[in-house]
């Protein structure tokens, strides 16, 4: 991996798990003194950042971490409602047992995070349990859109767990019952996952 990628997981990483907070201000300095590293990979990393939303540059405020917007939030949470019922519309009679297992891998390493209360891994698998349906519904499109909000998506999760790290144990059961439905081949997945995503997104907002 070049070190600018290197420059770019890493503060990504701190600015999706609030490391670096909403509005802080941040230095080269202090990037260069935390992640060990020049300033030309620190530079090229910000370059990428800034395009994708999560910090502006500028010669006279320096260097902001963006917060995502109620707005935006709220927005996103519509997109994926919309796209990912239609997903679970698409593939609940056709699933296979091949896809049905790949999912219930994802819950039994969803189970042991939500026990362990390890948020992290969780947001992680969480993103890939609804990323897979996606996929398995085969609209090439609807999977490029989601993996494009990918990084927000995340960032949206782990915030949602660090407010209240037993909802980790809500998500998981509302998963299991999405998974159980696709199994039986129950066309209430879908009223499932839309009831899933709704909620968290009410849930974000109290």
């Amino acid at each position: 991996m070049l070190l600018k990628d290197v420059a770019y997981e890493k503060i990504k990483s701190k600015i999706l798990e609030e490391h670096y907070e909403p509005g802080q201000f941040l230095s080269e300095r202090t990037l260069i003194d935390e992640l060990g590293m020049s300033k030309t990979p620190i530079k090229n990393a910000l370059v990428r950042l800034e395009s994708e939303g999560f910090v502006t540059v500028s010669s006279k405020q320096g260097i902001i971490v963006i917060d995502i917007s109620i707005e935006r939030i709220n927005d996103i949470y519509n997109l994926r409602i919309a796209l990912e019922t239609y997903s679970c519309q698409e593939i609940y009679q056709r699933i296979t047992e091949e896809q049905i297992k790949e999912l219930e891998e994802n819950i039994e390493a969803t189970k042991l995070a939500a026990m362990n209360k390890d948020v992290k891994a969780f947001a992680t698998l969480d993103h890939e349990f609804h990323l897979a349906i996606s996929e398995f519904a085969g609209n090439s499109e609807i999977t490029k859109i989601l993996l494009n909000y990918q990084d927000h998506l995340r960032r949206i999760t782990l915030r949602h767990l660090k407010k209240d790290p037993n909802r980790v144990q809500k998500f998981y059961a509302e998963h299991v019952d999405i998974l159980e439905a696709l199994k039986n081949k129950d066309g209430d997945c879908s009223s499932l996952m839309k009831k899933h995503l709704y909620e968290s997104k009410m849930m974000y907002f109290q």
